[in-house]
């Protein structure tokens, strides 16, 4: 029997709050990268198998998220109307940016104090490198730039939804999406077509540092072009396909073969430059054009592998995996400089690189999970990150 659009639902929310979790535990993984690193905290110990798992859990994990915002942004906006839409999207999105920034980013200077403090000896260094300037294309967004990209696919979604209503009252064009829509899944070139955009914005973004796939867009107003049209065409894919939800489903049944064709992809792309080379720069010819191919079908097959898993074993109810999707955004808002002040704590400590990732993940996520149930889960946080919450009452 199919499964219920509620359980769906289960399954939906299960993977974004997996891509997000994904993100906290690639955080811990950057300061045992072997080689150099722009990043505050590089421990003592590093290790190959955690940057080999740090960039696979790279690949997709955003592009992932973005898809079901888009698919959560149109089933929401289909049930509330534009004008609720836009207020919800205020509170939940804008709120937590304008706010949230100034606080992560104060503990984000803190613990880059503190780790400029150890890796120097228990000393501050005389004579400091000068920072940049403060300029719109030098903006710290930190890791909160998912919200603020997030917040411009909105805009240009409502904007061009409200356009195309203006010249197209009988809606004409809605009807080819639903058809496009419904053709590419019944080709086998669905993860082809939606890989193609980012290939082309790869191959002629320069320099491009090929292990890093899409160029996270964390300084500046501006986006990189790699990152919108990467992430833009999960977005638009996943507003898209929720017109017909039902479609999703179809992700189910063949999840085995994405999943064995990401692998193969993901292979493909490190024989071509190693686990080891983070800052290889491919310069334009057939070796560039072949490793974003690759990386561009590597992106879609794990996330459809991902989706199709979920909805084969996660549907139903499950308490536990609804308390984490429930978390999951404010685990994620505030994880940076809890996980950044970890690995300052274990980065001088003669221990296997593998411990210290352990403990990284077994003292942070507690803390980060206990800040949740007793600070946002049933306060006036919590009900701007997720709508209001009554606590249960025991039984008598």
């Amino acid at each position: 029997m199919p499964n219920t659009p509620t359980d769906r639902l289960h399954a939906l929310d299960a993977v974004r709050a997996f891509a997000l979790l994904l993100g906290i535990f690639y955080h811990a993984t950057i300061s045992f990268f072997p080689g150099w690193m722009p990043w505050p905290i590089m421990d003592t110990q590093r290790s190959v198998g955690l940057a080999g798992a740090g960039y696979v859990s790279h690949i997709f994990r955003m592009s992932t998220f973005f898809f079901l915002a888009g698919f959560f942004g149109h089933m929401m906006h289909q049930r509330i109307g534009t004008t609720a839409f836009i207020k919800g999207r205020l509170k939940r999105i804008g709120i937590p940016f304008l706010v949230g920034w100034p606080i992560i980013f104060g503990a984000f200077i803190a613990v880059v104090i503190w780790a400029v403090y150890v890796q120097n000896g228990g000393s501050f260094p005389e004579n400091p490198p000068p920072q940049p300037p403060l300029t719109w294309k030098t903006f710290p967004m930190t890791h909160l730039w998912f919200l603020y990209v997030l917040a411009i696919f909105y805009v240009v979604m409502l904007g061009f939804r409200a356009l195309i209503g203006l010249i197209d009252r009988k809606q004409r064009l809605a009807g080819v999406i639903d058809k496009a829509t419904v053709g590419l899944f019944s080709t086998p070139f669905l993860a082809v077509v939606l890989a193609l955009p980012i290939t082309i914005a790869l191959i002629l973004h320069d320099p491009w540092y090929a292990w890093w796939g899409i160029p996270t867009p964390d300084y500046g107003f501006l986006p990189n072009t790699p990152a919108l049209i990467g992430y833009g065409t999960a977005f638009v894919f996943g507003w898209a396909l929720h017109r017909q939800p039902k479609l999703i489903h179809r992700f189910e049944k063949p999840w085995p073969l994405y999943f064995i064709a990401a692998i193969g992809f993901t292979a493909i792309c490190i024989s071509m430059i190693g686990i080891s080379s983070l800052f290889e720069t491919l310069p334009m010819g057939w070796k560039k054009a072949g490793y974003a191919a690759s990386y561009g079908l590597a992106i879609w097959c794990w996330t459809f592998a991902f989706i199709g898993a979920a909805l084969r074993f996660l549907s139903g109810y499950s308490p536990v995996r609804r308390y984490l999707a429930d978390s999951s955004y404010w685990l994620y808002l505030i994880h940076l400089p809890i996980i950044m002040a970890a690995q300052v704590f274990v980065s001088q400590l003669d221990m296997s690189p593998y411990v210290k990732y352990t403990l990284i993940m077994g003292v942070s996520l507690p803390v980060m999970l206990l800040s949740y149930h007793l600070l946002v889960r049933y306060s006036f946080i919590g009900a701007v990150l997720n709508g209001k919450r009554k606590p249960k009452r025991s039984k008598t």
